[in-house]
């Protein structure tokens, strides 16, 4: 029996710096956003499930964009990431930002019992990540603690319209990450790479290694999701801003030698709708993946996918 393995989209951010509903914003010439690129790669590697994680307030927007290009092609599910869902006895706070990547990836627990890849919605990956991130969980056993990343180089991953913030992967000889530490406001200042530390800057090398956010789990991450969710609220539910990250879990599993985290490194450039200025390179870039052959004039979902 062929493995299943699913894509998670994470598509229930807010949006601040974009301006708009950037997870459905068009940017191929028929209406295309960056996540029918990334569905696109991800079938021609071999997934046929999708879930997107949506906000309740965008739910009926983002299925109407998508229903009619994923149906009948693959399967497709949608989950929703509201502040509510929490312990009850968390609820009584004032908090109005979403609780951060981790407490997205754990409402998708009752519809994901394979091992699963997850992406953010507004981030092109290119297709090698989709076929490294396949064949990585195909080797995964689903009962196991192996899960994997893709890696890009920092020179790769960044906006010329603003800072960003990345993972710094610390990696050993074998591969596999030994930490990740999220590092802010970073941004190329000339030919050099600069993160800001307190009231300093700190340089970065352009060839480190930084996370995406694009991950590879088996069923077993949500045990330990759950777990930590718990110790996260316990100490920040009255925050307005704290956020339960997945570095954050990737590291306490490292840290507890519960999990290990193979890295696959990609040398492709990144590309992102971090500021609504991004838009034209992405649009442009795009254009020209599709003059060279790389994808087809209209992903029209209804005939390029029956290929498969």
């Amino acid at each position: 029996m062929k493995k299943e393995t699913t894509l998670v989209v994470l598509a229930a951010g807010m949006g601040s710096r974009y301006g708009s509903t950037k997870q459905i914003d068009a940017v191929g010439s028929y209406g295309e956003t960056i996540v029918d690129f990334s569905i696109y790669d991800a079938y021609l590697a071999g997934f046929r499930k999708i879930v997107f994680i949506v906000r309740e307030a965008i739910l009926e927007d983002v299925k109407a964009v998508f229903d009619p290009r994923l149906e009948g092609k693959v399967e497709v599910d949608y989950v929703c990431q509201e502040l509510y869902k929490i312990p009850e006895k968390f609820l009584e706070n004032q908090r109005t930002k979403p609780w951060g990547t981790a407490h997205a990836v754990l409402m998708v627990k009752d519809v994901v019992q394979e091992n699963f890849c997850v992406i953010n919605a507004d981030d092109f990956y290119g297709r090698n990540a989709f076929k490294m991130m396949r064949n990585a969980l195909l080797e995964a056993d689903e009962d196991s603690y192996e899960f994997s990343m893709v890696g890009y180089l920092l020179k790769n991953t960044l906006s010329d319209f603003g800072s960003v913030s990345r993972g710094e992967c610390i990696t050993g000889d074998d591969q596999y990450l030994e930490g990740i530490t999220e590092r802010t406001h970073i941004e190329k200042k000339g030919d050099k790479i600069f993160y800001q530390q307190e009231a300093s800057e700190v340089e970065l090398s352009p060839n480190t290694v930084v996370s995406m956010n694009i991950w590879g789990f088996t069923p077993k991450v949500f045990q330990k999701l759950e777990e930590q969710l718990n110790e996260f609220l316990e100490e920040n539910y009255l925050s307005e801003k704290a956020e339960y990250f997945l570095p954050l879990v990737i590291n306490k599993l490292i840290k507890t030698n519960t999990a290990t985290i193979k890295v696959h490194t990609t040398d492709a450039d990144w590309m992102g709708v971090t500021y609504k200025e991004d838009k034209p390179h992405v649009v442009s870039e795009i254009k020209r993946l599709q003059s060279l052959g790389h994808y087809p004039e209209r992903i029209t979902l209804q005939n390029e996918f029956i290929k498969g």
